[in-house]
């Protein structure tokens, strides 16, 4: 019946149902309470049900689309202290152990905001804050009472590695989808390569072999005509137009097989944009946008990449917009997102940027970066398609 819904799906909902759940003994012991125990006050009931009902709200926020970057906000582990505060807050005011229960829920969300570590000691000193319930509201023996946190918190930890497989999980699942991603768009890049390498051969070859012997045999039948007379004269003639007409259809045909022989950009970056988890991606591409070199192809490709890639680990973007225009000599990758951005002087390049960085600059191109805190993240990289040198290089007509 659950199959259709992912992992986090489920955990999330598993989290709902077992704090709705938790209602039912809540509103027992304040409408109806055991024999000798006093029913608490309008005032303290209200209390109690804003902390239960605000515990309801921030694990409902924080398992809002998990995804293998986790929830790095500030904003996200605020809601987590407030849902601690709050399950806290429920045994206090109630005089049971029903913060634990709730701390038992918290511990499926704690491994997508926090580290190991931290985690670990989040969960387990918010279950020994409840001992003092325990020990002097419900009047247990201190080595009971401590026993029972003890085993709350084992069950907090048994939900908590549950939680934390269901995370590294879904990072194996992204870098699946990631490398198969990469791998399609290769794969097609490397089609488009070897179309372009067999055009430009097949172009080369008739300019080299074709073209040279055209154009002795033109030569040949224009001497020809210079030294026959009569009725032979006007067939070489003939054969002349023809060898000349021939020759206009060879450069015509090399000009043709140079120019379809360039790589389809936006057919490469496609396949890269497609069913990226939590990250919705605008692409747009200038058409028609083609690359001769399909080693500058490769670095268009690898740079796109990388900007989805830091857009999904790091910025924690819900939205990313791409834009691939050539601006003169230039393609231009404009890429910008809606994630939680910061200052530039705070940006520390990792590796994947510094590889960027170096793929530019080893054919003269290079990006620059602009963020803001709460504005998103911005990068502009230019990669020059025309040098000198491929311009000196360039095809050359049939002579």
């Amino acid at each position: 019946m659950l199959g259709h819904l992912s992992h986090t799906r489920v955990l999330r909902l598993a989290g709902l149902f077992t704090w709705a759940l938790v209602s039912l003994p809540l509103v027992y012991t304040q409408y109806a309470p055991e024999e000798g125990m006093i029913q608490p006050g309008a005032g303290e009931a209200t209390w109690l049900f804003a902390a239960y009902l605000a515990f309801g709200g921030c694990y409902f926020w924080l398992t809002r689309g998990l995804s293998a970057a986790g929830h790095t906000g500030w904003y996200d582990r605020l809601a987590l202290l407030v849902l601690t505060i709050s399950a806290l807050a429920v045994s206090y005011i109630s005089g049971t152990g029903l913060g634990s229960i709730l701390m038992m829920v918290a511990a499926g969300v704690i491994p997508w905001l926090l580290s190991k570590r931290v985690g670990v000691i989040w969960l387990v000193v918010s279950q020994l804050a409840v001992l003092p319930v325990y020990s002097l509201i419900m009047g247990l023996p201190l080595f009971e009472a401590l026993l029972q946190s003890l085993l709350y918190g084992g069950f907090s930890m048994f939900v908590f590695v549950t939680s934390l497989v269901a995370r590294q999980q879904t990072q194996a699942r992204e870098e699946q989808r990631r490398l198969n991603a990469e791998l399609r768009a290769t794969r097609l890049l490397l089609a488009e390569s070897a179309r372009v390498n067999e055009r430009t051969r097949i172009s080369r070859e008739l300019h080299d072999l074709l073209g040279h012997h055209l154009t002795a045999l033109s030569l040949n039948l224009e001497v020809a005509g210079h030294i026959t007379e009569g009725q032979a004269q006007e067939h070489v003639r003939q054969a002349h137009t023809l060898a000349k007409l021939l020759l206009t259809d060879v450069r015509e045909a090399v000009s043709q097989l140079r120019e379809s022989g360039a790589i389809d950009l936006a057919a490469a970056l496609r396949p890269l944009t497609e069913r990226v988890p939590s990250l919705d991606i605008h692409l747009q591409v200038d058409e028609p946008l083609n690359v001769d070199d399909p080693e500058r192809a490769h670095v268009l490709l690898r740079c796109t990449q990388e900007i989805i890639t830091n857009a999904v680990r790091h910025a924690g973007a819900r939205n990313l917009w791409i834009r691939v225009e050539k601006e003169g000599d230039n393609i231009v990758i404009d890429a910008r997102d809606d994630g939680i951005g910061g200052e530039v002087d705070e940006i520390l390049p990792g590796n994947g940027l510094r590889g960027m960085r170096e793929r530019l600059a080893e054919y003269g191109g290079g990006f620059d970066v602009s963020a803001r805190r709460g504005e998103g993240f911005r990068l502009r990289a230019r990669l020059p398609v025309v040098t000198n040198m491929m311009l000196a290089s360039g095809p050359q007509g049939v002579s």
